[in-house]
């Protein structure tokens, strides 16, 4: 029999220590003039790649999640009477339970795959097939499978929006929607397009840009903020950090780049730290960059943050948790409230939900 604690059981729940990120949606909603327009073309739109959105949705996405995030009881859930079509082909555990967790939050129900082999694709069905049958069953469809072309080849036969959330090594746009968000909530003023250049922050990725759909996502994502970003420091000793042509992309975009293998000489200047050790090799995922890891002894400048799309390994010591760098935190419970921002303006007019005159951009 296990023996229990009756201090530990007896205790009130009260907020941890290192939760630094959790209360700070008010200042980026307030922060951020509101306007509907780039919201409205969301609708009945698939979500595939982050190369779909420019600075000006983004930013009114995040203003609409630091709107749910700052009230969370919803008075009229925006989407009672929708399903959602949870299909997840691949494992995950933060990814599937932010969008069913969004998804109930809006009022609608789901259905949920999360086993390939309870499918039809289990006996050889085409994907163009499973397709034809979520659109009958569905309003929306959020789709995982480990095989990058998977949601290419279902869009000509779909009639319902779909959401890429990560297929393979390609794209996970909701991920780094997710990563921007917390950026934002901890330094609202860099979604000013005039900011100064002394307020521009330097950015450390520890990852490899062309085998982790997350770093690819968010590097994307940033190019849509490059004005307010100094420096883009990629901290890897891997080899093949960049696709052909990805480089160009983010130089391209307006982004700073550079690479470098001296993470302690590196980490004092700068602001942000994003870091994921996990990336697909072949058919199955695998711990890269080991060698880089975080703790609370590593040289964070003051102030600094610490980002990870969870779930973490060695790469990430426990005894960050309780210090302010820990926003990693904050950026899984922000993820809930992005996707129920995208959600609400892919299934529902985003017109209805705010009751602002439905006009063109234009």
């Amino acid at each position: 029999m296990v023996e229990t604690n009756d201090a530990q059981l007896d205790r009130p729940l009260q907020p941890k220590d290192g939760t630094a990120g959790i209360e700070r949606p008010k200042a980026l909603l307030d922060s951020l003039p509101e306007d509907p327009r780039p919201l409205m073309t969301l609708s009945s739109r698939h979500v595939v790649s982050s190369r779909q959105f420019d600075r000006e949705t983004l930013v009114q996405i995040f203003r609409l999640a630091a709107q749910y995030e700052s009230t969370p009881a919803l008075l009229h859930p925006p989407l009672a009477g929708k399903i959602l079509i949870s299909a997840f082909y691949e494992p995950s555990t933060r990814t599937r339970l932010s969008f069913e967790s969004a998804w109930h939050r809006l009022g609608g129900d789901i259905m949920s795959i999360t086993d390939p082999k309870s499918t039809g694709m289990a006996k050889g069905e085409s994907l163009a097939d499973i397709a034809e049958m979520f659109n009958n069953y569905g309003d929306v469809i959020v789709l995982r499978n480990n095989e990058g072309p998977a949601i290419y080849e279902m869009l000509d036969s779909l009639r319902i929006p779909i959401i890429n959330a990560g297929n393979g090594i390609d794209e996970h746009p909701t991920q780094a929607m997710a990563d921007v968000y917390t950026i934002m909530k901890w330094r609202p003023e860099l979604a000013r397009t005039d900011l100064p250049a002394g307020q521009r922050i330097r950015i450390g990725i520890i990852g490899v840009p062309s085998r982790m759909r997350t770093v690819r996502s968010l590097l994307l994502t940033l190019g849509c903020f490059a004005h307010a970003i100094e420096e883009v420091v990629i901290l890897s000793r891997e080899d093949d950090l960049f696709d052909e042509g990805q480089a160009q992309e983010l130089a391209e975009a307006g982004l700073k780049v550079r690479v470098a293998t001296d993470l302690d000489g590196e980490l004092p200047s700068l602001d942000v730290v994003y870091i994921n050790a996990i990336a697909w090799v072949g058919d199955t995922f695998e711990a890269m960059g080991m060698d880089m890891r975080l703790s609370a002894a590593s040289p964070l400048k003051k102030g600094a943050i610490v980002l990870h799309p969870l779930a973490r390994g060695e790469e990430l010591s426990t005894d960050l948790d309780k210090t302010p760098h820990n926003w990693y935190f904050a950026q899984a419970r922000g993820a809930v409230f992005i996707r129920m921002a995208l959600l609400t303006c892919m299934v529902r007019r985003i017109s209805e939900v705010m009751d602002v005159p439905d006009v063109g951009r234009g």
